[in-house]
């Protein structure tokens, strides 16, 4: 089996294709157009961001049996047509759960106790304390939307924190367990204090989090997004941090992203992005919650095992 690696991955993936036997080939400056022409010579592909997998390029592929990709959401892969096509699909979020949930964790502690704000401040020879007074997560109820892999690992780690934790997930019932309290959004709306999303990016969450979903809120919030930006409407979100229905919202991902989230989209920032720049209600990181050292290992080990168990006898 040849496998075109589009994106660079941890070594250890490369490492142990080779020794079952596979033929790994870089393919990490290829164009778009040199993909099209050359990808039906390959068996299976391992991508990142930086190339669609739509129809045109899966038509192109005319013996490919998967695709692997190096993180957790799937958006730039057409599955629907891939499953279509019998080309299978494997992902890795249990490889970047626990970086996730840690940043996530760590954003929230810095937003509560005006972390990053104080530090500026002290460096300007400022010494603030009253100004500087934080809240406390102790008592405090979150509602997490999402209960997948990083919802799970999010919660595990918030227990410790004396919160209380409701759980909201579309597609998965009976998940009830030593963290969360299964509910409905309505209950989340009702009850939360902060909410965390941990979705994928699809239709159905495109601009999931809007002006009807602050509206809702009973609570003035907390927000916290580390699955992607366009879940959010940020201008909808500015609209919310100016009425005082959001408090503070820490972004690890923003919609105006590039496509392979190396980089902003626009040029021009745009209005809404430039407020939650000014904002010291906002705290931003440049989409790197799952991006730890260790985690660029664990997604190369999650993927090498599960296309082992897929395929450990094809060659």
């Amino acid at each position: 089996m040849r496998i075109l690696f589009l994106d660079t991955v941890h070594e250890h993936l490369a490492s142990h294709l080779t020794r079952m036997d596979y033929e790994c080939v870089d393919g990490s400056t290829l164009s778009r157009e040199a993909v099209i022409q050359q990808i039906a010579g390959f068996e299976g592909v391992v991508i990142r961001s930086r190339i669609m997998m739509d129809k045109e390029v899966l038509e192109a592929a005319k013996n490919l049996r998967f695709i692997a990709r190096a993180g957790a959401g799937m958006e730039n892969i057409d599955v629907d047509h891939a499953k279509a096509l019998g080309i299978q699909c494997f992902n890795a979020p249990e490889g970047n759960r626990d970086a996730v949930a840690e940043h996530a964790i760590g954003m929230l502690l810095s937003m509560f106790n005006r972390i990053n704000t104080a530090d500026i401040e002290v460096r300007k020879g400022l010494w603030l304390r009253e100004e500087n007074r934080g809240v406390e997560l102790l008592g405090r109820t979150v509602g997490i939307i999402g209960y997948g892999n990083t919802g799970q690992a999010f919660a595990k780690r918030l227990a410790g924190f004396g919160v209380l934790m409701y759980g909201y997930d579309k597609y998965k019932k009976g998940f009830s367990d030593d963290f969360v309290i299964e509910t409905n959004l309505e209950s989340i709306y009702q009850e939360a204090e902060v909410v965390s999303l941990h979705v994928p990016l699809t239709l159905e969450t495109y601009h999931m989090v809007n002006d009807a979903f602050f509206e809702k809120l009973h609570y003035p919030i907390y927000l916290i997004n580390t699955s992607r930006g366009a879940v959010v409407d940020t201008e909808a979100l500015v609209r919310a941090i100016e009425s005082g229905k959001v408090l503070g919202a820490c972004l690890d991902v923003l919609e105006y992203e590039k496509f392979n989230f190396e980089q902003i989209e626009n040029e021009e920032i745009p209005p809404a992005f430039q407020y939650l720049i000014d904002s010291p209600k906002v705290i931003l990181t440049p989409h790197v919650a799952g991006w730890t050292k260790e985690s660029h290992a664990k997604i190369s080990h999650v993927l090498a095992e599960k296309i082992q168990l897929a395929y450990s006898e094809v060659h």
